[in-house]
């Protein structure tokens, strides 16, 4: 699957379906507590604005693996191998003391808002992160929240990004998404991904096979 491509098709997707989002649904419910507004301006925020700021850290390849960043949460510090794998990315805001996920959840929460202003510039913003994609190499390192990772394991998590916080868009305004399918296949295996590395690998086999319900309120992120 070209990591590449699958983020593309989805920043050009979630901003097509931005821009068919009723002006009149914006300040209902999104997500949670965010409106849909902030909802949307969460998602320009993490998955395309921040992208090139993020590619713009790259190195070259990293050949070990350092010990990782506990309570990482700014894109400074050296650029090392912290993160393997884009489950990776995820898995390790499970671990980080109470106190800092609540941290960044009120910080996400205050970006969402800030965010909520770029609605009209999202297709500009998509294409800076796309042409910040391109004058990277696969195996370049990135500096991210959660220490250094290689930019072929990083950005999936912008593309999972799009599409899982893209379906809460077209939910909540009530207009279809168009994702691609290898995009949707990418995210949605990469939750797995993400099951697997929480020490829930049984659990969602069990609930996609159809031997048992998932437990209520669960989620891998």
């Amino acid at each position: 699957m070209d990591y590449r491509r699958t983020y593309r098709s989805a920043a050009v997707a979630f901003v097509d379906l931005v821009s068919r989002v009723p002006t009149d649904r914006l300040d209902g419910p999104g997500l949670g507590e965010w409106s849909l507004r902030e909802l949307i301006g969460h998602t320009v925020s993490s998955a395309l604005e921040q992208v090139p700021p993020v590619l713009g850290t790259a190195t070259g390849a990293a050949p070990t693996r350092s010990a990782s960043l506990p309570g990482a949460s700014s894109f400074a510090g050296p650029v090392a191998v912290n993160v393997e794998a884009p489950e990776g990315y995820f898995a390790f805001v499970r671990d980080v003391p109470p106190e800092l996920y609540a941290a960044a959840v009120s910080a996400s929460g205050d970006d969402a808002r800030r965010a909520a202003d770029l609605l009209p510039a999202a297709g500009e913003l998509a294409g800076r992160a796309t042409q910040a994609l391109a004058a990277v190499g696969d195996d370049d390192v990135v500096t991210t929240p959660v220490g250094g990772m290689r930019v072929r394991d990083w950005l999936p998590t912008r593309t999972f990004e799009l599409v899982v916080h893209g379906s809460d868009v077209a939910a909540a305004a009530g207009v279809p998404a168009a994702f691609d399918p290898a995009a949707v296949s990418e995210a949605t295996l990469l939750a797995a991904r993400i099951a697997v590395a929480l020490g829930e690998a049984e659990t969602v086999l069990s609930a996609l096979t159809g031997r048992a319900p998932l437990p209520a309120k669960f989620s891998v992120v």
